[in-house]
């Protein structure tokens, strides 16, 4: 067996043992700083010398890892501050004393009677079904850990990418190739699902901000239910859940009827999401829509969740990897 083939058996156990282990964070996490720095740092000027471009590039890595932890802190805020879901649960309580009020006392004996009822409801929730959060990168200060972890590992191996004074051994070459197609198939995934999301936005604005007015229906909070359908929406599934639970939630506290609406309107959204998610993806990285929903179906049914967020990175992997050796 040479080198190659021993990077590909390499790269190919990678995948089950970061699914298997709940490491997609630290991995997502390292991939972004090193896709980041290798967009970055050829602006780096060539007249620069040697040192200087090496103090310049440990900057600009600098400058990533700070970005990324922003991002993942902002998100924090905005999940555990006053200003974001602490808002929208206070209006949780107002929906449920409106639900009370117009529903059947039957369905009404089966909701909390406060905020602090509700929260710890979900927080039981939340608990019960931990094991299959945790994999998609919700498991508190293990999870920050394999995040940090997961950015310096990323941040050393973009500086590899860079030496080029001592070349690479024959394996450690074999490996950083695969490494190569491997960032370069994140970058276009990672991408995609922003074009997704954002598509996403845009008809929850519209839907919120523009159809629901004609009808005379306002939604409270319409800008943070639309700055969350997108924050939640880089998510892959499981965002869109949670922003779609919210909207329905907030809907309901108007009246039944548009909550029914709105949920009627999210479920086909929710629906389209896996055809316009293999349409997007699919044209970023030269598959068909069935090619992507197989690979989805596949990973789900093995690893959960985590291998649905997955799927997509790993398939496009897959298919870079075949083409360069002219397999498909």
């Amino acid at each position: 067996m040479n080198t190659l083939q021993i990077s590909y058996l390499l790269a190919a156990l990678s995948v089950p043992v970061v699914l298997h282990f709940h490491l997609l964070p630290a991995a997502f996490a390292g991939l972004a700083v090193y896709v980041l720095t290798a967009k970055l740092a050829p602006m780096l000027p060539l007249r620069w010398g040697s040192l200087t471009q090496k103090v310049a590039l440990a900057g600009i890595i600098l400058f990533v890892i700070a970005l990324v932890s922003s991002i993942c802190l902002g998100l924090w805020s905005f999940l555990r501050g006053h200003h974001g879901m602490a808002n929208l649960l206070n209006m949780s309580a107002e929906t449920l004393e409106n639900l009370k009020r117009t529903l059947p006392e039957d369905l009404t004996a089966a909701l909390p009677d406060t905020v602090e009822e509700l929260r710890e409801q979900i927080t039981s929730m939340l608990r019960e079904h931990g094991k299959n959060i945790s994999s998609v990168g919700i498991s508190g200060v293990k999870t920050f850990a394999h995040l940090v972890l997961g950015m310096v590992v990323g941040s050393l191996a973009v500086l590899h990418r860079f030496n080029k004074e001592n070349g690479f051994p024959p394996l450690a070459s074999d490996l950083h190739a695969r490494l190569i197609n491997l960032a370069d198939s994140f970058d276009k995934v990672v991408f995609a699902q922003v074009k997704i999301s954002a598509l996403n936005t845009i008809l929850t604005a519209i839907y919120l901000a523009v159809v629901l007015p004609i009808f005379g229906i306002y939604l409270p909070m319409v800008t943070l239910l639309v700055l969350l359908t997108f924050v939640a929406g880089l998510l892959p599934v499981v965002g869109n859940l949670i922003s779609n639970f919210t909207i329905v939630l907030i809907s309901l506290g108007v009246s039944p009827m548009v909550g029914v609406a709105s949920l009627g309107f999210l479920v086909v959204i929710h629906k389209l999401e896996y055809f316009t998610n293999a349409r997007i993806v699919g044209g970023e990285v030269k598959a068909s829509v069935w090619e992507l929903l197989c690979a989805m179906l596949f990973m789900e049914a093995i690893f959960g969740m985590a291998g649905l967020v997955a799927a997509p990175v790993v398939y496009a992997w897959l298919k870079t990897e075949l083409k360069a050796k002219r397999l498909v």
